[in-house]
């Protein structure tokens, strides 16, 4: 379990910056060499030199799994592996690292929870996009009030699929999704073009987002991957909505909470 140094969490202006606008971008929570470890890493994973582990999901790209398209490699194939965290400890440390958690606890409290991870692999060529949406309305999770941490391993680019959001976005709550091929979005009439803003970043750097903060990526058109890790956090004393048993949610800090997550 994580102990957090409350000094590395967000400044006054910081949280309001992400009260306003529903993001923060913190620049360089990773050094340039912790996030090449973690590319390296991935490509382990991706060509078969290290075994995924058990209980580790793996996604291929919907128009390679088609057979629409021809992957160059396994590297150009992958678009998600979820549920590291628990699995490898490099990406379970990564949960834990102590600017992340001091940074989740400004915005959330001492007791911390870890939602999901899913690192997004955004192949060059094939790196498909995933439409405009929030996080919030898949998750059964109540309050909606879950926070983010996207990160880059690689440079990202308008060209290869960086992040873009909607400022204040999310304090619409909840609007209404649509099922279209291969993805889950929001309509284009509930928000405006001009409106979306891109947040192009360097490796290592973190983007802090709202679960309800409209956000989208693009395609990859580059001859680059473009390897992000989502890691989203809630209170300790969140609430557990599905009909399924609730999950064993890891516990980054703080204690658990009586009728908690």
């Amino acid at each position: 379990m994580a102990e957090a140094n409350p000094a590395l969490g967000l400044t006054e202006a910081q949280q309001a910056s992400f009260r306003r606008d529903g993001y923060v971008l913190i620049p360089g929570i990773l050094s340039p060499d912790e996030a090449t470890a973690y590319r390296q890493r991935l490509q382990e994973y991706a060509f078969h030199r290290t075994p995924v582990p058990e209980g580790v999901n793996v996604q291929m790209e919907p128009r390679v799994a088609r057979g629409e398209v021809q992957a160059g490699n396994d590297l150009e194939s992958i678009r998600k592996i979820e549920r590291l965290v628990g699995r490898d400890p490099m990406f379970t440390e990564l949960t834990m690292h102590p600017r992340i958690v001091a940074i989740m606890q400004s915005l959330l409290g001492p007791d911390l929870k870890l939602f999901r991870d899913a690192v997004l692999m955004k192949p060059p060529h094939t790196g498909s996009p995933k439409g405009m949406h929030q996080d919030a309305p898949y998750w059964t999770i109540e309050p909606q009030e879950e926070v983010s941490c996207w990160m880059p391993f690689d440079p990202a680019t308008l060209e290869n699929g960086c992040m873009t959001a909607i400022p204040g976005s999310h304090v619409r709550g909840p609007v209404p999704h649509v099922s279209v091929t291969d993805d889950y979005v929001v309509p284009q009439e509930q928000y405006r073009s001009e409106d979306v803003v891109a947040v192009p970043m360097q490796p290592g750097d973190g983007l802090i987002f709202h679960a309800l903060v409209l956000h989208a990526t693009g395609p990859n058109r580059s001859d680059q991957p473009r390897r992000a890790i989502t890691m989203s956090y809630m209170a300790a004393a969140s609430r557990y909505t599905g009909k399924a048993p609730k999950p064993e949610y890891l516990r980054i800090s703080g204690r658990d909470v009586p009728g908690g997550v």
